[in-house]
């Protein structure tokens, strides 16, 4: 489980900030996580704003909502840069589907942080492929801390780090819940993808 290292409302002008990723595969409750950590800071009273991607309309399109149906409110933006324009002055950013933002992500987590901000952002770190996606390497590159979660293969019970496509589609981006993705082992992911 993770333990924030700092959970209380620092108003000093230099207080220190950093990013926190939460990545795996579909269905590991990354989201769920990141609701988690946010309600956490909401709770401790810290200023919070929280961004998704404009594309991510599957369960709503302003909240962030779990699999689970946990939710928290979310601005969707379309760019990257629209986060900095949007954070203000709060002191935590979260950000939720990273994978689907352009690589400029990086350099906004990275100058929320540098201000101070605590920045915790979630996203699948690879795709149906199981190549990395999008920002996302890169962004575990610059984080200070990062957790991995797992799901549960659908076909053999085992930990699952791989997003298998069950739908014919060879866009890199397709949005879809189980009716188009499971979870499975690395090899159940290979013995699937033969297939």
């Amino acid at each position: 489980m993770f333990v924030e290292p700092h959970i209380g409302r620092n108003s000093q002008p230099d207080k220190n900030g950093w990013i926190e990723v939460i990545s795996g595969c579909m269905f590991s409750g990354k989201t769920e996580e990141l609701i988690r950590r946010l309600n956490r800071a909401l709770i401790a009273k810290q200023k919070v704003e929280i961004f998704k991607p404009v594309i991510d309309k599957r369960y709503d399109e302003q909240k962030i909502v779990s699999h689970s149906e946990r939710e928290i409110r979310s601005t969707p933006v379309n760019f990257a840069g629209d986060i900095l324009l949007l954070a203000g002055d709060c002191d935590v950013v979260g950000v939720d589907e990273a994978q689907f933002f352009d690589d400029a992500i990086v350099d906004v987590c990275n100058t929320l942080a540098n201000s101070g901000k605590r920045v915790i952002v979630a996203g699948l770190d690879m795709d149906y492929k199981g190549n990395p996606f999008g920002p996302m390497p890169n962004l575990l590159a610059v984080a200070e801390f990062v957790t991995k979660v797992h799901a549960i293969c659908a076909q053999t019970g085992e930990l699952a780090s791989f997003s298998f496509r069950l739908a014919e589609n060879k866009s890199q981006v397709l949005l879809g819940e189980k009716d188009k993705y499971e979870a499975r082992s690395r090899k159940a992911f290979v013995d699937g993808s033969k297939n």
